[in-house]
């Protein structure tokens, strides 16, 4: 069983970062790098909505042939002015070539009237950026505003944003937005709209999100405008922090994200890789908190790879099958 955060996460108040909207392209934040050079698109290419699985299936010529075919037509449609990324509404999205797993990620956007657009997390979509007066779409959330995580389905926490924070057509908006396995966060123009939401897998909604992929900005029936674009990586001991920060009061995390402190029975055959807990390659056995509880709430992330077994053990001493001698095992 691969643990991702935390099991028990204790929350203190949420990581904020406060940062100015109107950076220039010249002042990178410190700890970011810039992912537009202001000048051309190196380091971008072509992709419109499409399931990232169905890419990489693709044999490698193949698979190049069509990105190829997309960037060419994002070319058509997506210019530089002024250090500034610019999309006529039409065309493939623009995508980083590069791929991100945990991270920090600045932009800024200027839109016109009765246009939308988004911004895909790990080739997901996607952060939502609305025409916030466009009466014909109220009745789907534009008045609400910009910045949710409008393809979650009906009634998850972040389809909506918390406020409107949009600012007026002809004004520049800044995004900050961290994505930390599949939890999200958004702020918008200094506003926290989104706060640590479960990001759905569009592709695959029963799965969890993607471990990793680009992150692409769409485009949407109107001209858009985008500059200032940073990104921080977030290595796992960090990402394991924020999201033990990030839970509800009460909580307390019972995993550090570096080593097997507080942990007892089978140590010898679990490791810490990248801030997870993880099972060594044909060994198993019962890992188990070296404290006892009685009533209480668990929060957890797992991974099993295919054909993969395990569970979470219930009120177990630790040894023999915990299906049987423990209270209950959740399988996995």
């Amino acid at each position: 069983m691969k643990i991702r955060t935390p099991l028990l996460a204790s929350l203190a108040s949420a990581f904020l970062l406060v940062f100015a909207p109107a950076l220039s392209a010249a002042e990178v934040p410190e700890g970011f790098r810039p992912l537009f050079n202001g000048k051309d698109l190196t380091g971008w290419h072509g992709m419109p909505h499409f399931d990232p699985r169905d890419l990489a299936k693709m044999p490698a010529d193949m698979r190049d042939k069509q990105i190829a075919e997309w960037t060419k037509d994002a070319k058509d449609h997506w210019t530089v002015e002024n250090e500034e990324l610019v999309n006529d509404g039409h065309g493939a999205y623009l995508t980083t070539d590069e791929e991100f797993t945990d991270y920090e990620f600045l932009i800024d956007y200027k839109t016109v009237a009765l246009a939308d657009s988004g911004i895909y997390l790990k080739a997901n979509p996607q952060v939502q950026i609305w025409d916030y007066t466009e009466e014909a779409k109220f009745s789907i959330g534009a008045n609400k505003g910009s910045g949710g995580l409008w393809n979650n389905s009906p009634g998850a926490a972040g389809k909506d944003p918390s406020e409107l924070a949009d600012k007026a057509f002809g004004e520049w908006n800044s995004f900050r937005i961290r994505q930390i396995g599949a939890r999200t966060s958004v702020w918008l123009n200094g506003k926290h709209v989104v706060d640590n939401a479960i990001m759905e897998n569009y592709f695959d909604r029963p799965s969890p999100l993607f471990l990793k992929g680009p992150i692409m900005l769409q485009t949407h029936g109107g001209e858009i405008r985008w500059k200032n674009i940073f990104i921080r990586e977030i290595p796992a001991e960090e990402a394991n922090r924020i999201l033990a920060e990030s839970h509800v009061d009460g909580f307390e995390s019972k995993f550090n994200g570096t080593d097997l402190t507080g942990w007892g029975g089978a140590n010898d055959n679990y490791e810490v890789v990248d801030g997870a807990i993880r099972c060594k390659a044909g060994h198993g056995g019962i890992l188990h908190t070296t404290d006892e509880y009685s009533n209480f709430v668990v929060r957890l992330e797992f991974q099993v790879p295919p054909g993969g077994n395990n569970g979470l053990a219930i009120r177990t001493d630790g040894t023999g099958d915990p299906a049987y001698a423990a209270m209950c095992e959740l399988q996995c």
